[in-house]
Protein backbone atom coordinates (compact mmCIF):
# COMPACT_ATOMS: atom_id res chain seq x y z
CA UNK A 1 0.00 0.00 0.00
CA UNK A 2 1.29 3.68 -1.01
CA UNK A 3 1.57 6.00 1.94
CA UNK A 4 -0.98 8.43 -0.39
CA UNK A 5 -3.67 5.34 -0.25
CA UNK A 6 -2.20 4.73 3.67
CA UNK A 7 -2.93 8.70 4.89
CA UNK A 8 -6.47 8.63 2.87
CA UNK A 9 -7.71 5.91 4.94
CA UNK A 10 -5.97 6.91 8.10
CA UNK A 11 -7.94 9.97 7.57
CA UNK A 12 -11.21 8.33 6.63
CA UNK A 13 -11.08 6.25 9.94
CA UNK A 14 -10.80 9.30 12.02
CA UNK A 15 -13.89 10.96 10.00
CA UNK A 16 -16.16 7.79 10.79
CA UNK A 17 -14.51 8.44 14.60
CA UNK A 18 -15.65 11.82 14.74
CA UNK A 19 -18.83 11.18 13.74
CA UNK A 20 -19.69 8.09 15.69
CA UNK A 21 -18.54 10.19 18.62
CA UNK A 22 -20.84 12.49 17.60
CA UNK A 23 -24.03 10.56 17.28
CA UNK A 24 -23.18 8.22 20.30
CA UNK A 25 -25.46 8.30 23.25
CA UNK A 26 -23.07 8.26 25.45
CA UNK A 27 -20.86 11.70 23.85
CA UNK A 28 -20.85 14.53 25.80
CA UNK A 29 -21.90 17.00 24.26
CA UNK A 30 -21.81 20.98 24.92
CA UNK A 31 -25.29 22.74 25.14
CA UNK A 32 -25.87 24.54 21.90
CA UNK A 33 -26.57 28.36 22.84
CA UNK A 34 -29.78 30.90 21.21
CA UNK A 35 -28.89 34.01 18.94
CA UNK A 36 -31.10 36.10 21.47
CA UNK A 37 -32.18 39.34 19.30
CA UNK A 38 -31.38 42.36 21.93
CA UNK A 39 -28.39 44.21 22.66
CA UNK A 40 -28.27 43.11 26.62
CA UNK A 41 -29.60 39.87 28.23
CA UNK A 42 -29.38 37.89 31.36
CA UNK A 43 -31.17 34.72 32.08
CA UNK A 44 -30.18 32.97 35.66
CA UNK A 45 -31.18 31.02 38.39
CA UNK A 46 -33.28 32.64 41.13
CA UNK A 47 -32.15 30.29 43.54
CA UNK A 48 -28.58 30.57 43.05
CA UNK A 49 -27.95 33.86 40.70
CA UNK A 50 -26.25 31.69 38.54
CA UNK A 51 -26.19 32.46 34.51
CA UNK A 52 -27.73 30.58 31.86
CA UNK A 53 -27.11 32.38 29.21
CA UNK A 54 -25.39 35.79 29.18
CA UNK A 55 -24.92 38.46 25.96
CA UNK A 56 -23.04 42.12 26.81
CA UNK A 57 -24.59 41.95 30.54
CA UNK A 58 -22.46 44.07 32.17
CA UNK A 59 -22.96 46.46 29.66
CA UNK A 60 -24.64 50.24 30.83
CA UNK A 61 -28.01 50.59 29.21
CA UNK A 62 -31.26 52.37 29.61
CA UNK A 63 -33.95 50.40 31.66
CA UNK A 64 -36.55 52.22 30.94
CA UNK A 65 -40.15 51.01 33.29
CA UNK A 66 -38.23 48.48 34.38
CA UNK A 67 -37.08 50.76 36.02
CA UNK A 68 -40.37 50.45 38.32
CA UNK A 69 -39.22 47.00 40.10
CA UNK A 70 -36.88 48.75 41.98
CA UNK A 71 -39.58 51.20 42.89
CA UNK A 72 -41.99 48.38 43.95
CA UNK A 73 -38.77 47.03 46.17
CA UNK A 74 -38.48 50.27 47.82
CA UNK A 75 -41.66 50.85 48.38
CA UNK A 76 -42.52 46.88 49.91
CA UNK A 77 -39.28 47.19 52.23
CA UNK A 78 -40.23 50.80 53.81
CA UNK A 79 -44.08 50.57 54.21
CA UNK A 80 -46.01 48.19 56.79
CA UNK A 81 -49.76 49.56 56.29
CA UNK A 82 -50.14 49.28 52.12
CA UNK A 83 -53.83 49.55 52.78
CA UNK A 84 -52.90 53.42 53.88
CA UNK A 85 -54.76 56.16 51.67
CA UNK A 86 -52.49 59.07 50.28
CA UNK A 87 -53.59 61.72 48.06
CA UNK A 88 -52.25 61.92 44.56
CA UNK A 89 -51.45 65.52 44.04
CA UNK A 90 -49.97 67.97 41.09
CA UNK A 91 -46.55 67.08 42.26
CA UNK A 92 -46.97 63.80 41.07
CA UNK A 93 -47.28 64.79 37.26
CA UNK A 94 -43.95 66.37 37.11
CA UNK A 95 -42.36 65.07 34.13
CA UNK A 96 -45.06 63.21 33.32
CA UNK A 97 -45.51 63.96 29.40
CA UNK A 98 -48.84 63.43 28.32
CA UNK A 99 -47.49 60.76 25.92
CA UNK A 100 -45.75 58.92 28.30
CA UNK A 101 -47.58 55.96 30.48
CA UNK A 102 -50.19 56.53 33.34
CA UNK A 103 -52.06 54.26 35.55
CA UNK A 104 -54.93 56.85 35.17
CA UNK A 105 -54.67 58.36 38.95
CA UNK A 106 -56.12 62.20 39.12
CA UNK A 107 -54.99 65.22 41.37
CA UNK A 108 -56.99 64.75 44.21
CA UNK A 109 -57.60 61.06 44.84
CA UNK A 110 -57.82 59.05 47.41
CA UNK A 111 -55.84 55.54 47.15
CA UNK A 112 -54.35 52.96 48.64
CA UNK A 113 -50.50 52.15 48.66
CA UNK A 114 -51.59 48.76 47.33
CA UNK A 115 -53.62 49.87 44.28
CA UNK A 116 -51.17 52.52 43.83
CA UNK A 117 -48.20 49.65 43.38
CA UNK A 118 -50.99 48.05 40.87
CA UNK A 119 -51.26 50.72 38.89
CA UNK A 120 -46.93 51.34 39.14
CA UNK A 121 -46.57 47.64 37.66
CA UNK A 122 -49.48 46.92 35.44
CA UNK A 123 -50.08 49.79 33.01
CA UNK A 124 -46.46 51.15 34.13
CA UNK A 125 -47.97 54.78 35.88
CA UNK A 126 -45.37 56.98 35.68
CA UNK A 127 -47.54 59.27 37.78
CA UNK A 128 -47.94 56.39 40.51
CA UNK A 129 -43.77 56.16 40.43
CA UNK A 130 -43.74 59.83 41.65
CA UNK A 131 -46.85 59.29 43.69
CA UNK A 132 -44.76 56.39 45.46
CA UNK A 133 -41.49 57.80 45.77
CA UNK A 134 -43.34 61.11 47.91
CA UNK A 135 -45.20 59.23 49.96
CA UNK A 136 -42.27 56.51 51.07
CA UNK A 137 -39.53 59.28 51.12
CA UNK A 138 -41.33 62.54 51.45
CA UNK A 139 -39.78 63.57 48.24
CA UNK A 140 -38.56 61.84 44.74
CA UNK A 141 -34.69 63.03 45.20
CA UNK A 142 -34.36 61.31 48.59
CA UNK A 143 -36.06 58.42 47.36
CA UNK A 144 -34.36 58.18 44.19
CA UNK A 145 -31.35 57.96 47.18
CA UNK A 146 -33.20 55.02 48.50
CA UNK A 147 -33.01 53.67 44.90
CA UNK A 148 -29.14 53.53 44.49
CA UNK A 149 -28.58 52.32 48.37
CA UNK A 150 -30.74 49.97 47.94
CA UNK A 151 -29.09 48.72 44.21
CA UNK A 152 -25.28 49.08 46.03
CA UNK A 153 -26.83 46.63 48.62
CA UNK A 154 -27.49 44.38 46.33
CA UNK A 155 -24.12 44.04 44.81
CA UNK A 156 -25.48 46.33 41.47
CA UNK A 157 -21.86 47.98 39.70
CA UNK A 158 -23.32 48.80 36.60
CA UNK A 159 -26.68 50.89 37.85
CA UNK A 160 -27.52 54.22 38.89
CA UNK A 161 -31.33 55.93 39.16
CA UNK A 162 -32.07 59.58 38.63
CA UNK A 163 -35.89 58.87 39.05
CA UNK A 164 -38.38 55.93 39.99
CA UNK A 165 -40.33 55.43 37.01
CA UNK A 166 -38.03 55.08 34.31
CA UNK A 167 -38.34 58.32 31.83
CA UNK A 168 -35.31 58.95 30.07
CA UNK A 169 -32.16 60.67 31.57
CA UNK A 170 -28.08 59.75 30.46
CA UNK A 171 -27.71 59.23 34.00
CA UNK A 172 -30.61 56.82 34.72
CA UNK A 173 -29.25 53.65 33.48
CA UNK A 174 -28.56 49.71 34.74
CA UNK A 175 -27.09 46.23 33.47
CA UNK A 176 -29.08 43.25 32.41
CA UNK A 177 -26.99 41.23 35.40
CA UNK A 178 -28.37 44.27 37.72
CA UNK A 179 -31.63 44.30 36.49
CA UNK A 180 -31.60 40.43 37.24
CA UNK A 181 -30.39 40.71 41.09
CA UNK A 182 -32.95 43.40 41.27
CA UNK A 183 -35.97 41.31 40.08
CA UNK A 184 -34.36 37.89 41.90
CA UNK A 185 -34.44 40.34 45.50
CA UNK A 186 -38.15 41.64 44.55
CA UNK A 187 -39.55 37.69 43.53
CA UNK A 188 -38.37 37.00 47.73
CA UNK A 189 -41.74 39.46 47.95
CA UNK A 190 -44.93 37.36 47.86
CA UNK A 191 -46.69 40.51 47.64
CA UNK A 192 -44.33 41.40 44.52
CA UNK A 193 -45.08 38.39 42.66
CA UNK A 194 -48.63 38.45 43.35
CA UNK A 195 -48.98 41.96 41.39
CA UNK A 196 -46.62 41.12 38.58
CA UNK A 197 -48.52 37.87 37.81
CA UNK A 198 -52.09 39.77 37.51
CA UNK A 199 -52.92 40.63 34.42
CA UNK A 200 -56.02 42.64 35.13
CA UNK A 201 -57.01 44.25 38.03
CA UNK A 202 -60.45 46.50 39.24
CA UNK A 203 -59.15 48.76 42.14
CA UNK A 204 -61.39 50.02 44.68
CA UNK A 205 -63.55 52.96 43.82
CA UNK A 206 -62.23 56.29 45.24
CA UNK A 207 -63.41 59.33 45.53
CA UNK A 208 -62.75 60.79 42.44
CA UNK A 209 -63.91 57.62 40.19
CA UNK A 210 -66.28 60.12 38.32
CA UNK A 211 -63.42 62.08 36.22
CA UNK A 212 -61.94 58.53 35.12
CA UNK A 213 -62.64 57.93 31.40
CA UNK A 214 -65.05 55.59 31.76
CA UNK A 215 -66.76 57.51 34.66
CA UNK A 216 -66.03 54.39 37.03
CA UNK A 217 -63.25 52.78 39.59
CA UNK A 218 -60.09 52.35 37.18
CA UNK A 219 -59.52 49.26 35.78
CA UNK A 220 -55.84 48.20 34.88
CA UNK A 221 -54.02 46.03 32.14
CA UNK A 222 -50.77 44.44 32.46
CA UNK A 223 -48.27 45.76 29.51
CA UNK A 224 -46.73 41.89 30.01
CA UNK A 225 -48.16 40.45 26.28
CA UNK A 226 -46.62 36.77 27.94
CA UNK A 227 -49.52 37.14 30.63
CA UNK A 228 -52.18 38.86 29.46
CA UNK A 229 -54.25 37.00 27.48
CA UNK A 230 -54.34 32.95 26.76
CA UNK A 231 -55.50 33.60 23.09
CA UNK A 232 -52.57 35.40 22.69
CA UNK A 233 -50.13 34.47 20.26
CA UNK A 234 -47.31 36.01 22.65
CA UNK A 235 -48.92 34.72 26.11
CA UNK A 236 -46.17 31.84 27.44
CA UNK A 237 -47.87 29.11 29.80
CA UNK A 238 -44.97 29.06 32.21
CA UNK A 239 -44.71 33.17 32.93
CA UNK A 240 -45.55 34.16 36.14
CA UNK A 241 -44.37 38.76 35.83
CA UNK A 242 -42.28 40.62 35.75
CA UNK A 243 -42.27 44.21 33.81
CA UNK A 244 -41.72 45.57 30.71
CA UNK A 245 -40.32 49.09 29.87
CA UNK A 246 -39.53 51.12 26.90
CA UNK A 247 -38.22 54.56 25.26
CA UNK A 248 -36.67 55.45 22.21
CA UNK A 249 -33.47 55.68 24.01
CA UNK A 250 -33.64 52.29 25.92
CA UNK A 251 -35.75 50.17 22.64
CA UNK A 252 -37.67 47.69 23.63
CA UNK A 253 -36.74 46.21 27.45
CA UNK A 254 -38.90 43.10 28.89
CA UNK A 255 -37.88 41.55 32.88
CA UNK A 256 -39.63 37.93 32.51
CA UNK A 257 -40.17 35.37 35.44
CA UNK A 258 -41.21 31.67 34.37
CA UNK A 259 -41.68 28.58 36.47
CA UNK A 260 -41.83 24.80 35.05
CA UNK A 261 -41.75 21.78 36.85
CA UNK A 262 -40.53 23.49 39.82
CA UNK A 263 -37.55 24.89 38.39
CA UNK A 264 -37.73 29.10 38.35
CA UNK A 265 -35.63 31.40 35.32
CA UNK A 266 -35.83 34.92 35.56
CA UNK A 267 -34.66 36.35 32.01
CA UNK A 268 -33.95 40.19 31.30
CA UNK A 269 -34.12 41.66 27.53
CA UNK A 270 -32.95 45.36 27.02
CA UNK A 271 -32.64 47.04 24.23
CA UNK A 272 -34.81 45.34 21.68
CA UNK A 273 -36.48 46.11 18.70
CA UNK A 274 -40.19 46.08 16.89
CA UNK A 275 -40.51 45.23 13.91
CA UNK A 276 -42.47 47.17 11.09
CA UNK A 277 -44.72 44.41 10.46
CA UNK A 278 -45.46 43.58 13.57
CA UNK A 279 -47.89 44.55 16.62
CA UNK A 280 -45.49 43.82 19.42
CA UNK A 281 -41.19 44.12 19.98
CA UNK A 282 -38.90 41.25 19.53
CA UNK A 283 -38.92 40.91 23.50
CA UNK A 284 -41.89 38.44 23.41
CA UNK A 285 -40.72 35.85 20.96
CA UNK A 286 -36.92 36.10 22.36
CA UNK A 287 -38.14 35.46 25.75
CA UNK A 288 -40.04 32.02 25.28
CA UNK A 289 -37.55 31.02 23.00
CA UNK A 290 -34.93 31.79 25.63
CA UNK A 291 -36.83 30.06 28.26
CA UNK A 292 -37.83 26.79 26.27
CA UNK A 293 -34.12 27.10 25.03
CA UNK A 294 -33.39 26.68 29.40
CA UNK A 295 -35.80 24.02 29.99
CA UNK A 296 -35.17 21.60 27.38
CA UNK A 297 -31.62 22.01 28.33
CA UNK A 298 -31.70 22.24 32.27
CA UNK A 299 -33.63 21.25 35.01
CA UNK A 300 -33.54 22.05 38.54
CA UNK A 301 -32.33 19.40 40.23
CA UNK A 302 -32.46 18.21 43.89
CA UNK A 303 -28.66 17.14 44.26
CA UNK A 304 -27.95 16.60 47.32
CA UNK A 305 -31.34 15.82 49.67
CA UNK A 306 -31.79 16.40 53.25
CA UNK A 307 -30.76 13.42 55.78
CA UNK A 308 -27.94 12.41 53.29
CA UNK A 309 -24.93 10.73 54.74
CA UNK A 310 -22.18 12.99 53.80
CA UNK A 311 -18.89 11.78 55.90
CA UNK A 312 -17.88 10.35 58.83
CA UNK A 313 -15.65 12.48 61.11
CA UNK A 314 -13.81 11.57 64.66
CA UNK A 315 -14.81 12.65 68.19
CA UNK A 316 -13.82 12.80 71.67
CA UNK A 317 -14.67 13.07 74.99
CA UNK A 318 -17.03 9.76 74.43
CA UNK A 319 -17.19 6.12 75.52
CA UNK A 320 -20.03 5.48 73.01
CA UNK A 321 -18.58 6.38 70.28
CA UNK A 322 -15.21 8.08 68.46
CA UNK A 323 -16.62 8.86 64.96
CA UNK A 324 -19.39 10.57 63.96
CA UNK A 325 -21.72 10.67 60.62
CA UNK A 326 -22.69 14.40 59.33
CA UNK A 327 -25.28 14.40 56.96
CA UNK A 328 -26.88 16.84 54.55
CA UNK A 329 -29.18 19.37 56.89
CA UNK A 330 -31.43 20.47 54.33
CA UNK A 331 -32.07 19.80 49.89
CA UNK A 332 -29.44 21.35 47.85
CA UNK A 333 -31.26 22.06 44.80
CA UNK A 334 -30.33 24.08 41.65
CA UNK A 335 -30.76 24.56 37.85
CA UNK A 336 -27.93 22.48 36.10
CA UNK A 337 -27.57 20.78 32.96
CA UNK A 338 -30.31 17.90 32.87
CA UNK A 339 -27.56 15.70 31.97
CA UNK A 340 -25.41 16.30 34.99
CA UNK A 341 -25.97 14.30 38.34
CA UNK A 342 -24.44 15.28 41.95
CA UNK A 343 -21.61 12.88 41.03
CA UNK A 344 -20.56 15.57 38.27
CA UNK A 345 -19.81 17.96 40.99
CA UNK A 346 -16.93 18.52 42.95
CA UNK A 347 -17.45 18.25 46.73
CA UNK A 348 -15.61 21.22 49.09
CA UNK A 349 -16.09 20.13 52.76
CA UNK A 350 -15.64 22.27 55.79
CA UNK A 351 -15.79 20.46 59.39
CA UNK A 352 -15.26 22.19 62.66
CA UNK A 353 -11.83 21.16 64.15
CA UNK A 354 -11.41 18.83 66.42
CA UNK A 355 -15.14 17.81 67.52
CA UNK A 356 -15.77 16.84 71.26
CA UNK A 357 -18.96 15.34 73.00
CA UNK A 358 -21.30 16.36 73.58
CA UNK A 359 -23.40 16.45 70.46
CA UNK A 360 -26.66 16.46 69.61
CA UNK A 361 -28.68 15.10 66.64
CA UNK A 362 -29.26 17.98 64.31
CA UNK A 363 -26.25 20.27 65.33
CA UNK A 364 -24.31 22.20 62.89
CA UNK A 365 -20.76 21.11 62.57
CA UNK A 366 -19.69 21.96 58.72
CA UNK A 367 -20.90 22.88 55.35
CA UNK A 368 -20.85 21.87 51.68
CA UNK A 369 -20.48 22.97 48.51
CA UNK A 370 -20.94 21.77 45.13
CA UNK A 371 -18.99 23.70 42.34
CA UNK A 372 -18.11 22.76 38.67
CA UNK A 373 -15.52 24.46 36.47
CA UNK A 374 -15.04 27.33 38.73
CA UNK A 375 -18.88 28.16 39.77
CA UNK A 376 -20.29 27.02 42.98
CA UNK A 377 -24.34 25.74 42.61
CA UNK A 378 -25.10 25.79 46.30
CA UNK A 379 -24.01 25.02 49.84
CA UNK A 380 -25.60 23.36 52.76
CA UNK A 381 -25.42 22.55 56.22
CA UNK A 382 -24.02 19.34 57.53
CA UNK A 383 -25.63 18.28 60.68
CA UNK A 384 -24.81 15.21 63.51
CA UNK A 385 -26.92 12.61 62.44
CA UNK A 386 -27.67 11.04 65.94
CA UNK A 387 -26.59 12.25 69.41
CA UNK A 388 -23.53 11.65 71.51
CA UNK A 389 -23.04 11.76 74.91
CA UNK A 390 -19.72 12.91 76.91
CA UNK A 391 -17.76 11.14 79.10
CA UNK A 392 -17.15 13.22 82.48
CA UNK A 393 -13.83 10.79 82.76
CA UNK A 394 -12.81 11.67 79.63
CA UNK A 395 -13.89 15.35 79.92
CA UNK A 396 -12.12 15.93 82.97
CA UNK A 397 -8.77 14.72 81.24
CA UNK A 398 -9.32 16.65 78.62
CA UNK A 399 -9.54 19.91 81.06
CA UNK A 400 -6.85 18.55 82.45
CA UNK A 401 -4.68 17.92 79.21
CA UNK A 402 -6.36 21.31 77.91
CA UNK A 403 -5.16 23.47 80.97
CA UNK A 404 -1.46 22.39 80.74
CA UNK A 405 -1.56 24.21 76.89
CA UNK A 406 -3.20 27.39 78.24
CA UNK A 407 -1.80 30.79 78.28
CA UNK A 408 -2.63 30.40 82.30
CA UNK A 409 -1.09 27.26 83.02
CA UNK A 410 2.38 29.11 81.08
CA UNK A 411 2.47 31.99 83.34
CA UNK A 412 1.95 29.42 86.39
CA UNK A 413 4.78 27.73 84.97
CA UNK A 414 6.65 30.77 84.49
CA UNK A 415 5.80 31.62 88.09
CA UNK A 416 7.03 28.54 89.74
CA UNK A 417 10.47 28.99 87.50
CA UNK A 418 11.07 32.52 88.88
CA UNK A 419 10.26 31.50 92.20
CA UNK A 420 12.39 28.02 92.14
CA UNK A 421 15.29 30.58 90.88
CA UNK A 422 14.82 33.26 93.40
CA UNK A 423 14.51 30.24 96.08
CA UNK A 424 17.90 28.63 95.00
CA UNK A 425 19.37 32.21 94.40
CA UNK A 426 18.04 33.20 97.99
CA UNK A 427 19.69 30.06 99.04
CA UNK A 428 23.28 30.18 97.55
CA UNK A 429 23.10 33.64 98.74
CA UNK A 430 21.84 32.03 102.45
CA UNK A 431 24.59 29.81 102.51
CA UNK A 432 27.30 32.05 101.65
CA UNK A 433 26.61 34.25 104.26
CA UNK A 434 26.87 31.57 106.66
CA UNK A 435 29.95 30.87 105.60
CA UNK A 436 31.59 34.25 105.53
CA UNK A 437 29.76 34.45 109.26
CA UNK A 438 31.44 31.17 110.33
CA UNK A 439 34.72 32.24 108.76
CA UNK A 440 34.70 35.48 110.37
CA UNK A 441 33.51 33.70 113.54
CA UNK A 442 36.32 31.32 113.30
CA UNK A 443 38.56 33.83 112.54
CA UNK A 444 37.44 35.85 115.69
CA UNK A 445 37.83 32.90 117.90
CA UNK A 446 41.33 31.79 116.56
CA UNK A 447 42.08 35.82 117.28
CA UNK A 448 40.73 35.54 120.85
CA UNK A 449 42.75 32.44 121.03
CA UNK A 450 46.24 33.81 119.57
CA UNK A 451 45.38 36.84 122.11
CA UNK A 452 44.89 34.59 125.48
CA UNK A 453 48.10 32.49 124.77
CA UNK A 454 49.88 36.07 124.51
CA UNK A 455 48.57 37.04 127.77
CA UNK A 456 49.26 34.13 128.85
CA UNK A 457 53.31 33.61 127.98
CA UNK A 458 53.20 37.16 129.28
CA UNK A 459 52.25 36.05 132.78
CA UNK A 460 54.36 33.52 132.65
CA UNK A 461 57.82 35.36 131.57
CA UNK A 462 59.80 35.62 134.90
CA UNK A 463 61.40 38.50 134.53
CA UNK A 464 57.89 40.42 134.92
Amino acid sequence: MTFPALRRRVAAFFVVLLCLLTVCPGAAQAISTPDIQATAVYLGDPETGLPLYEKNAEEKRYPASTTKIMTALIVLENVDDLEQKVTVTQEDFNGVEADSSKAGFVVGEEVSIMDLLYGLLLPSGNEAANTLARVVAGDVPTFVEKMNARATDLGCTGTHFANPNGLHDDNHYTTAHDLFRITQEAMKNETFCDIVSTAQKNLAPSNKAAEHPNGKNLYLLTTNQLILSRNSPYYYAYATGVKTGHTSQAGYCLVASAEKKGSELISVMLGCEKPQDSAQPLTYDETKKLFDWAYENYQSKTLISQGTEIQEVPIRLSTEANKLMLVAGGDLTATVPKDLTAADFEQSITVKEDLVAPVTKGDKLGTLSLSLNGVTYGSIDLVALNDVSMSEVLYYAYLLENFFSTPLFKLILLVIILLFILYITFYIIRARRKRQKRRQMMRSKYARMEQYERQQHRDDDPRR
